[in-house]
């Protein structure tokens, strides 16, 4: 091991961790999220933007007319262009870092893909739906294969997936698979396979990664088992799609598999502090705010911490998770602006 570790990543990953960390800077602050919720339409919005790192990317031209579907589509392009500037710089182990963040919107993309494939949809139709980050090397092909085989042997050949699927699913059972069942399938092993390989980074990277992936594998386990309620999951089939690299395992997850109704579950969370505060009863505080609203400002308040330590990678994910969740803001604030929602507008999550 080196003598002075923090000199070697500065030497491979210095510049891009210092660049990330400007973009950081650049994240709308609660002032700038006062002012938008105080516009009357649109165009006020863009205005506002321009004073910001955003500038003029909401500029449209003369006979385009500003939508909430062309500022969602601007903000994605806008995070993408940051991401693949990155990616293009990075050199081993941050580069496959930054392949790992990629992952999960893929896994989105292929799960879109088959189940739009096994109901004879045209594939044409669905690529534009499809996250840019998430794309591979001949996409189509999952769409436009004819049979169940042919869409596995195009997911293993063409993606970096193919561990996952491998542990997930397998090619009998791929077209009786429900496409929720399957996303959960794919992101237990790409938790799992994402924890275990920032702890082989190990050093600051490990201490910081890891219990934000915790959270994450936790918070998939919470909605899993919220969201099973009324339907005919059983608690075997629930448990198997569980990430195992959470704080919940192995206990935790073994109460939720039993848990039968909402507050059997806040039972379980009651017994992880940092998770009761999140299923404490809310009202009074803010009564917009749903479950995942919730688990969204905690996952802010990890993302915002790893900003606090320098010589790691963490940076790079709590960048692109804080600028998601920004995006969301500004969409819901546009949302609430076209449809006349005043009264909604302030349910956003404030990240500064």
């Amino acid at each position: 091991m080196s003598a002075c570790p923090e000199l070697n990543f500065n030497i491979n990953h210095g510049y891009l961790e210092g660049l990330v960390r400007g973009l950081k800077a650049g994240i709308l602050t609660g002032s700038d999220y006062q002012n938008l919720a105080q516009c009357d339409n649109l165009e006020d919005m863009k205005q506002h933007l321009q004073t910001t790192d955003y500038g003029s990317l909401l500029a449209t031209d003369s006979d385009e007319d500003l939508t909430v579907c062309l500022v969602d589509q601007k903000l994605k392009e806008n995070l993408v262009a940051h991401f693949y500037c990155l990616r293009a710089n990075s050199l081993p182990p941050l580069s496959t870092f930054l392949d790992y963040i990629t992952y999960s919107y893929m896994i989105d993309n292929v799960v879109l893909l088959i189940t739009g494939a096994l109901k004879r949809r045209d594939v044409a139709e669905l690529l534009p739906r499809c996250h840019p980050l998430g794309a591979f090397d001949q996409m189509a092909a999952v769409g436009i294969a004819c049979t169940p085989a042919e869409l596995y042997s195009a997911i293993l050949v063409d993606t970096p997936l193919a561990p996952y699927f491998q542990d997930a699913v397998s090619d009998a059972n791929l077209d009786q698979m429900e496409a929720e069942i399957l996303r959960n399938r794919l992101y237990k092993a790409y938790l799992e396979s994402f924890h275990r390989f920032c702890k082989e980074i190990g050093g600051p990277t490990m201490d910081i990664m890891c219990p934000i992936l915790e959270f994450e594998a936790d918070r998939r386990a919470f909605l899993i088992t919220v969201n099973s309620f009324g339907t005919e999951l059983s608690g075997t089939e629930r448990s198997s799609l569980f990430p195992s690299c959470g704080r919940l395992h192995p206990e935790g997850l073994r109460l939720l598999a039993r848990a039968e109704d909402p507050e059997q579950v806040k039972a379980v969370a009651d017994f992880y502090p940092d998770y009761k505060v999140i299923f404490d009863n809310q009202e009074a505080r803010s009564k917009l705010k749903t479950l995942e609203d919730r688990f969204f400002e905690y996952e802010v308040k990890l993302n915002r911490l790893s900003f606090l330590q320098q010589f790691h990678f963490a940076v790079f994910y709590s960048y692109m998770r804080l600028k998601e969740q920004e995006n969301r803001n500004i969409v819901w604030i546009a949302e609430c602006i076209t449809q006349g929602r005043k009264a909604k507008i302030d349910n956003y999550i404030p990240i500064f």
